[in-house]
């Protein structure tokens, strides 16, 4: 390696350029270049993630440039045995490989993961999946095996083997892409509206893959930086919408509303902490009227009116996630389909619990144990198991055995998170429809983002029954 021409690295997540004087940097790269100078290492340096945009101007000047970034390579698939893709399957497929960049937005069960596998096998490069959370790195490992062959490296869960093609978590990912960075042309987002997060964008931002994929059933969020999607990954290149697929692809389906009540008791205490908190934000306001709820939580650690404030708030939600009603309306919903395998979603882990005692159902939390989630799934695909109730760790991305019908009793209620569980039921299997039951608080907050789901195009139609 010369030491005069000028050379460019990959180097903790970032790309250092050396031996460039400044006039140089605008001659070849123009004045939209990223690079900035690094005053305490003598050097040039940007975000990995701007490989691609400078990667023209380092091919067109190679002959003055050094160009050592690249530590990825061709990859040779041992078995390819993918299944033939559906229609809209293909058109997703298509769409990406015009920019090898982007991403694509499917329901849930219309087979995100096939059209992954299918770009992954005709781009033979060293990949990264990332996928938010183990059960789905290691459902990917499985996937990968089976459809192409190949036994990908496992990078998280305490495990550090890395392969050219490697499987990894969110967290992971932004742990070790300082190292890995520059070892993967191709990157796969799995669930990618994780991805915008304050810390987990690094795993995007510290990496020099050219190629990149995002897949998602619901890519907005609530803060708006699913907008930041597209420097991360790049633009939405396709975007299947479920009525396009309802009741062919995915199974027709109805969402039903039951309303509940809260018991006397339940909602007199639930009225004095409504009151306990409308009366601290308006003192709060009347000293400062730009007083927020994230001022609020700002201020939990050193106000203990703050913090009683939140326990009040807290205290509210458990009272909606575990209002008595809920179980009683559960016992009949199970009773009405007895014989069907049902999936109950809860709101909080304690509700969970409640769930699992009362009806002596298994109860899946984010905390069990690899082989204890593979077993209550495959004694719920058995019949070994009626039911399970879960918090959150079903709500998105698992492999789930063929259920139709969905009990919602609690839940954080975004539209996200509702159409996420909607989907959990939808995967087509013969011509049996499936069913999501929302169970709400009525003359609650609960009862508001029930209304809010609804303005969604998955809840249209919603039936409203008083009783089952």
């Amino acid at each position: 390696m010369s030491g005069h021409r000028p050379c460019v690295q990959f180097s903790a997540g970032t790309l250092v350029l050396s031996n460039a004087p400044a006039d140089w940097i605008q001659r070849v790269f123009g004045a939209a270049a990223p690079w900035k100078w690094d005053q305490r290492a003598n050097l040039w340096r940007c975000n990995a993630i701007d490989y691609l945009d400078i990667r023209e101007q380092l091919l067109q000047n190679e002959k003055q440039v050094e160009n050592h970034v690249r530590h990825w390579s061709r990859v040779q698939w041992p078995a390819v045995s993918l299944p033939e893709l559906r229609a809209e399957q293909r058109s997703a497929v298509n769409a990406w490989m015009t920019l090898r960049r982007g991403v694509i937005v499917m329901p849930t069960g219309t087979g995100k993961t096939e059209v992954a596998l299918a770009m992954m096998g005709q781009s033979p490069v060293s990949t990264l999946i990332v996928a938010p959370v183990r059960d789905l790195m290691y459902q990917w490992h499985r996937r990968i095996l089976l459809g192409l062959g190949y036994d990908a490296g496992i990078i998280g869960d305490s495990v550090y083997n890395v392969r050219p093609v490697s499987v990894t978590t969110y967290d992971s990912a932004c742990i070790h892409m300082e190292r890995l960075g520059n070892q993967f042309g191709m990157l796969v987002f799995d669930e990618c509206h994780h991805l915008p997060g304050t810390m987990r964008r690094e795993a995007a931002l510290m990496s020099a893959a050219p190629w990149r994929v995002g897949l998602s059933a619901t890519p907005e969020r609530s803060d708006g930086r699913h907008a930041d999607l597209e420097k991360l990954i790049g633009p939405t290149v396709y975007r299947l919408e479920l009525a396009a697929v309802r009741g062919k692809t995915l199974a027709e389906y109805e969402v039903i509303r039951i309303p509940v009540h809260l018991g006397d008791a339940e909602q007199r205490r639930y009225d004095e902490l409504s009151l306990q908190i409308r009366a601290y934000m308006q003192a709060r306001r009347e000293v400062d009227k730009y007083f927020t709820w994230e001022d609020l939580c700002a201020d939990y650690a050193s106000e203990p009116a703050a913090r009683q404030i939140i326990k009040a708030y807290r205290e509210k939600q458990s009272i909606e996630d575990r209002a008595a009603e809920k179980l009683r309306v559960l016992e009949d919903l199970f009773r009405l389909h007895v014989g069907s395998p049902i999936i109950v979603f809860a709101g909080s882990n304690a509700m969970a619990r409640d769930v699992s005692r009362r009806f002596l159902i298994p109860c899946l939390l984010s905390h069990c144990g690899k082989r204890e989630r593979l077993e209550i799934l495959t004694g719920l695909q058995s019949g070994q198991y009626p039911a399970l109730v879960a918090n959150q760790v079903l709500d998105e991305g698992v492999d789930l055995p063929a259920v139709k019908i969905a009990v919602v009793i609690g839940g954080r209620a975004s539209t996200k998170q509702a159409k996420q569980r909607l989907g959990r039921v939808l995967r087509k299997s013969g011509n049996a429809r499936a069913f999501m039951y929302e169970v709400v608080c009525s003359e609650t907050t609960e009862a508001g983002r029930s209304r809010q789901r609804r303005t969604s195009d998955a809840f249209v139609g919603t039936r409203f029954i008083r009783r089952v």
